[in-house]
């Protein structure tokens, strides 16, 4: 009797796998932030970019909530932020009891409300910032041996789960 061989193929699901388990170990991956807004009235929000370090970037949501007949959500210009003005709105949110914004483009965004509430200090403005560099991928533990650095822990277990995780699934 000869010996039985078995040839071990990687099927299309199996190659996905793989593929996703590789992108999560050497890809960094940007996320959008939410940012909610507590928008009342006689709230004063004239430093809250200040308050949150300015880490507003492309891409992050505004979420502004508010009690419904009592405060509105209006996008203006910078004039209409500084005379509290919203006789030209960008655009203008007043129905329910919150609204949510996408900040696609890198550039201040200005808000107020315009039921009178704004000259108290009502009104928001807002600079997104682009979005930073990526991470860098973790260097190989190789060229980490070779230059005498010693890897730190947590890279070789998480290396070496995803060998042996491979491994057992190209295996099987």
């Amino acid at each position: 009797m000869g010996l039985a061989y078995r040839r071990r193929i990687l099927t299309p699901p199996r190659l996905v796998l793989v593929a996703v388990i590789m992108a999560i170990a050497g890809v960094a991956v940007t996320k959008a932030d939410k940012f909610t807004i507590k928008w009342y009235p006689n709230g004063n929000y004239t430093d809250w970019d200040q308050k949150n370090n300015n880490s507003v970037h492309v891409g992050d949501w505004l979420v502004f909530q508010y009690t419904a007949n009592q405060a509105d959500v209006i996008q203006v210009n910078q004039s209409g932020f500084n005379n509290c003005d919203a006789s030209n709105p960008i655009s203008n949110y007043s129905r329910g009891r919150s609204y949510a914004i996408q900040l696609n483009e890198s550039r201040p965004y200005y808000f107020i409300c315009s039921l009178g509430y704004c000259y108290g200090g009502m009104k928001l403005a807002v600079v997104a910032h682009p979005l930073p560099p990526p991470t860098p991928p973790p260097s190989p533990t190789v060229s980490l041996a070779i230059a005498g650095v010693k890897p730190p822990v947590g890279s070789f277990v998480a290396a070496a789960v995803t060998a042996l995780v491979l491994f057992r699934f190209l295996v099987t």
